[in-house]
């Protein structure tokens, strides 16, 4: 309690800009993960004002920014979508459940911080990071179709008539099944039954076709599907909002990365439409004043939510976690820092439980805001609050006006968040990777996109773990062993190295292969090299074998020393860590053939020539 009270105020200035900006790119990526999740604006919103404060204040990287984010949209979408369909459509009565879900997911991201699961994320293989993230891009491309042609398919009357045999079979399906649970149905007499199909109306009828007609065009397959219905009523006031959104977002980092180009799009197409009194269609309305606690979610805690949605908050917390912790590490990289990841996910757990309670859309560690926040300033804590308040401010002033805002404008910028989210480092690396290890991001996003994100994940997993047990079963080779340069542990053809080279100089030994269960490892050489050396040797000698993950992990070193002026040196890389290196040009772009040795002596060599 003692450590929360505290706060570092030295670097007050940073952490304002950094979170008064990252507040304002997070404000229409707010609103359009809360409009694409199904539950509104006001859902996205709320989830980045509590998230982002409470994440901050509990967690443990200083300058992570928190809230809705792509992956966890897109998997919340989807249960959501079931959970309003098995209430009739109806979004008040489906709102409890569908809060419940994401307080319990918050409650088990507690839980695993708490057991000192956050160590572990860093042993995904980066294929199935890489399919993952591409996943995410292409359902968020493909479901924000409809929108931004102005097609929604409950509007669509022709295709909503379509389900009404359908709709009318689920009502008397319901009314025998709550005869049943009433202990009334009797087979004798069914009067009673009749009595209540006889008081179904054409709107009830109406209302579950319309619920039928938007789970069936909803998710990749269901947009695919309904793309014949879109071309077909083209809103063009609608293409054209949402195709100024695309083109200012993407045109205005041409002119500055200064001020956020979504920012800009959202206030000049939205002013311009609202200016001009157009024909558009707003979101929905955004509630004026403090967000209130919806404490009916606490009635839909019992042994029927638990058993029938406990997946699907194990889901989202595990996603919120991998989301959170792969941004941390970004947040590392950038600031040089090492966050607590058993610690970030206890303030991710937090922040969600109590989002939810307010209906907050959940979210985890968000990079592009983090990414901001760094750049501007932000160092502490302090900047991911600010962010969050920040938010709040925008709520209590411009709610009435923010619900002005085209619906057309706020697709046009998930489709920018869509196409900046896919990995085209990995998509491009994919000629020169090996196979097993495309079969498996291409497995990974296939089935993300078409199926399931979590379950794609697993079965990911699954596939890389077995075939990494089978590189190594054949290479039989030792887990990799990385130390320092000591008299007693140098290897033999390194006991005639001078004193005034060893001084120096940094060696690198690496013994068995750097595959993605160990770079997190290796990427700590950069912070071992002592100040006064001013080249590093990495021995590949006992290196059988460097996959993807690998490979990332050794480039990102390289790119580290040489932003500090230090050499790399690679001595006796064998067969298949130099093809790889030299197919995704780690040689000859970062290090040059000259620096790249069969053996000791002739490093040796190099260094008394250039010491």
């Amino acid at each position: 309690m003692k450590e929360l009270l505290q706060f570092d105020f030295k670097h007050i200035r940073g952490d304002l800009f950094g979170g008064l900006t990252a507040g304002i790119v997070a404000l229409p990526l707010a609103l359009a993960f809360g409009v694409s999740s199904g539950l509104g604006p006001s859902a996205g919103l709320y989830g980045a004002i509590f998230l982002s404060f409470f994440a901050a204040l509990f967690g443990g990287t200083a300058t992570q920014i928190s809230g809705p984010t792509a992956p966890m949209t897109a998997v919340s979408m989807v249960f959501i979508a079931e959970i309003i369909s098995n209430f009739d459509g109806n979004v008040e009565k489906a709102l409890p459940t569908i809060l419940c879900v994401f307080f319990l997911a918050g409650l088990i991201q507690v839980a695993l911080g708490m057991l000192g699961i956050g160590k572990y994320i860093r042993y995904i293989p980066y294929p199935v990071v890489s399919g993952f993230m591409t996943a995410i891009g292409v359902i968020i491309l493909i479901t924000q179709i409809p929108p931004s042609f102005g097609y929604y398919p409950k509007e669509d009357l022709n295709y909503v008539t379509q389900f009404k045999p359908q709709a009318e079979e689920i009502i008397l399906e319901n009314i025998l099944k709550d005869e049943m649970n009433e202990g009334i149905l009797v087979l004798e007499d069914f009067k009673t039954t009749i009595d209540r199909a006889q008081k179904i109306t054409e709107e009830d009828i109406l209302i579950e076709a319309k619920t039928l007609a938007g789970k069936n065009a909803s998710g990749v397959i269901g947009t695919i599907k309904s793309v014949p219905k879109i071309f077909r009523d083209i809103n063009y006031m609608e293409v054209l909002l949402a195709f100024f959104t695309i083109l200012i977002i993407f045109g205005f980092k041409r002119i500055t990365t200064k001020v956020p180009s979504t920012l800009v799009a959202l206030f000049v197409v939205s002013g311009v439409a609202i200016g001009f009194g157009l024909d558009y269609r707003p979101i929905a309305a955004i509630p004026s004043g403090l967000p209130l606690p919806n404490l009916s979610l606490f009635g839909s805690l019992g042994m029927g939510t638990l058993s029938t949605y406990i997946f699907t908050a194990i889901t989202l917390a595990f996603l919120g976690a991998i989301d959170s912790l792969l941004t941390s590490v970004v947040s590392d990289n950038m600031t040089k820092t090492v966050h607590k990841p058993n610690k970030e996910l206890i303030g991710q757990g937090i922040g969600n439980s109590i989002g939810a309670i307010f209906g907050g859309l959940p979210g985890a560690g968000a990079t592009i805001r983090t990414v901001v926040n760094i750049n501007a300033g932000g160092k502490t804590r302090l900047s991911g609050m600010i962010s969050g308040l920040l938010l709040l401010v925008i709520l209590l002033a411009l709610g009435p006006i923010a619900s002005q805002i085209p619906a057309a404008v706020l697709a046009g910028i998930l489709i920018t968040v869509g196409i900046g989210v896919m990995d085209y480092k990995g998509l491009k690396a994919i000629p020169a990777m090996p196979r097993d290890e495309v079969l498996i991001l291409i497995v990974v996003l296939i089935l993300s996109t078409v199926w399931n994100l979590v379950f794609a994940v697993g079965i990911g997993l699954v596939i890389a773990s077995l075939m990494f047990m089978k590189k190594i079963g054949d290479l039989t080779s030792d887990s990799l062993n990385i130390v320092a340069l000591k008299e007693e542990e140098s290897w033999e053809d390194e006991k005639g190295l001078p004193k005034d080279i060893k001084k120096e100089v940094f060696i690198k030994h690496i013994d068995g292969p750097l595959f993605f269960g160990s770079t997190s490892k290796f990427t700590e050489t950069a912070k071992q090299i002592p100040e006064n050396a001013s080249t590093l040797v990495i021995r590949l000698d006992k290196v059988p074998y460097i996959d993807q993950s690998g490979l990332y992990a050794l480039e990102s070193v390289i790119l580290d020393l040489r932003q500090q002026d230090k050499n790399v040196l690679l001595v006796g890389a064998t067969k298949q860590p130099e093809y790889m290196m030299e197919r995704i040009d780690i040689i000859p772009d970062l290090v040059s053939k000259d620096q790249l040795f069969d053996d000791f002596d002739q490093c040796l060599d190099w260094l008394k020539k250039n010491k």
